[in-house]
């Protein structure tokens, strides 16, 4: 354990040049007497640990100083090579920085580790796109990642239904749901957000911007994407369905919340072991197909249409079933 967080000490000194024993105690989760005597035995182990005293004190490496990855265990080499899966980062135009970053962390594994990309590579693989969706990354994206990586201002001409609009934005990010990357940008002072294989041209332009550096892209788009399917399913159907319905739920609502609000709403199980519970849905049409899924462990009470609709198409389906095939024949 002590080794692993001396190890992790260095590599902070490295990447951030100058740090107080406060400031290294917060991010190892230790206390600052810890972080004294951590640094007494990095200096006694001859690494040059040198303290500047003072307010605008700390602790840095003197001389370039530059440890090699000795302290890595086997896991955490293997899950360094993870990011290194292709698929994102080449869409992105990264494949080749990807791949220099790996050989020069594999450089400075030791020889004990050195299969960590082989053993990696034999057991992972990332496929992002969703099934029958085209696996080629959108046209516009390696522009629109430079931008973003340059906080570079960006006109964006972005097809929007039968006519293209035309925005300046600061690119902040980009996100890959479900095979479809979208970019988010600061228009004004509000986020927006587009699907990037809409995106028909982009110039990037000459002028940088400041980017808000308490903006959080994870964050943004957990609360757009839960708003956009909030916002989505606006009706609402009444149910009754046996514990198998109820389970199979799960998979057939539209959004995990919608699912977690039906078990919520649910009743007691009637003497059947029938619950009654509101399920949030898109639209009746919608509706219609979901319930569909679940076939007899589920009867629709409200609204009318859709039940009238449901048990038209049991009917039909009933129908059929009732036919009997003779010599090949109905």
């Amino acid at each position: 354990m002590r080794a692993s967080r001396l190890i992790s000490l260095i590599l902070l000194l490295q990447s951030r040049q100058t740090m107080t024993a406060t400031e290294l105690a917060r991010e190892l989760e230790v206390s600052e007497r810890t972080v004294y005597r951590d640094v007494l035995a990095l200096s006694a182990a001859g690494v040059p640990v040198y303290a500047d005293r003072g307010r605008a004190g700390g602790y840095r490496l003197l001389g370039g100083y530059r440890t090699r990855l000795t302290g890595l265990t086997r896991d955490e080499a293997e899950a360094l090579f993870l990011s290194g899966l292709p698929g994102p980062a080449g869409d992105m135009g990264l494949a080749d920085a990807v791949a220099a970053a790996e050989l020069k962390v594999l450089a400075a594994l030791p020889p004990s580790l050195r299969d960590a990309p082989a053993r990696t590579g034999q057991r992972f693989h990332l496929d992002v796109p969703g099934w029958f969706r085209e696996a080629g990354p959108p046209p516009r994206l390696a522009e629109l990642a430079r931008a973003v990586w340059r906080d570079r201002v960006v006109e964006l001409c972005y097809r929007r239904g039968d006519r293209e609009v035309t925005r300046t934005v600061r690119p902040y990010g980009l996100v890959l749901k479900s095979g479809i990357w979208y970019l988010v940008g600061r228009i004004g002072d509000g986020h927006r957000t587009y699907r990037v294989d809409r995106v028909v041209g982009v110039q990037v332009t000459e002028e940088t911007f400041e980017r808000d550096e308490g903006f959080d892209l994870g964050g943004y788009w957990w609360e757009q994407a839960e708003a956009f399917l909030r916002d989505m399913l606006r009706a609402e159907v009444v149910v009754r369905l046996s514990a198998a319905g109820l389970r199979a739920l799960r998979w057939a609502a539209e959004a995990p919340f919608a699912y977690e609000e039906a078990v919520a709403a649910a009743g007691e199980p009637d003497g059947q072991g029938w619950t009654v519970t509101r399920l949030p849905v898109e639209s009746v049409e919608v509706a219609y197909g979901l319930m569909l899924r679940l076939g007899p462990e589920v009867e629709v009470l409200d609204p009318p249409e859709l039940r009238a609709r449901l048990a038209g198409a049991a009917e039909r389906t009933a129908g059929l079933y009732r036919e009997s095939w003779r010599g090949g024949q109905r």
